[in-house]
């Protein structure tokens, strides 16, 4: 999922993850890493509201984020570093998101996060 938000204060993201996080499957909403910016300040509201547990990296230990590094390195494919976002919308978002879920992944056995998920869902119904 790429969410877009407004700003970088606190509430606001933590307003907007909230609100994406809980249109996934509760099978897939157990924790959250993230790195030590103040965005997540709140977290602990965060996890009220969607029964997330919120994990956060030690400074300076991008490896404890792996799969969010590489996603960043993907996204660059798209959004240059840089890039004025204010520009993109949802919608812009949700385009660049659906085709890096329908890419092939390594760590996938080359399948791809949509397929993954597909099946996570199905086999929880």
């Amino acid at each position: 999922m790429l969410v877009k938000v407004p700003s970088k204060d606190t509430a606001t993201v933590v307003a907007a993850l909230s609100k994406h996080v809980r249109k996934l499957p509760a099978s897939l909403r157990r924790s959250l890493t993230w790195d030590r910016g103040h965005e997540m300040a709140k977290h602990k509201s965060f996890t009220v509201d969607t029964n997330v547990k919120v994990y956060f990296c030690d400074p300076q230990s991008p490896w404890q984020r792996g799969t969010n590094e590489n996603t960043n390195g993907l996204l660059r494919q798209y959004f240059p570093k840089k890039t004025n976002l204010s520009g993109y919308s949802q919608a812009d978002l949700n385009k660049v998101a659906l085709r890096l879920n329908q890419r092939p992944r390594k760590t996938l056995g080359f399948e791809t996060p949509a397929s993954k998920l597909q099946a996570s869902v199905a086999s929880t119904g």
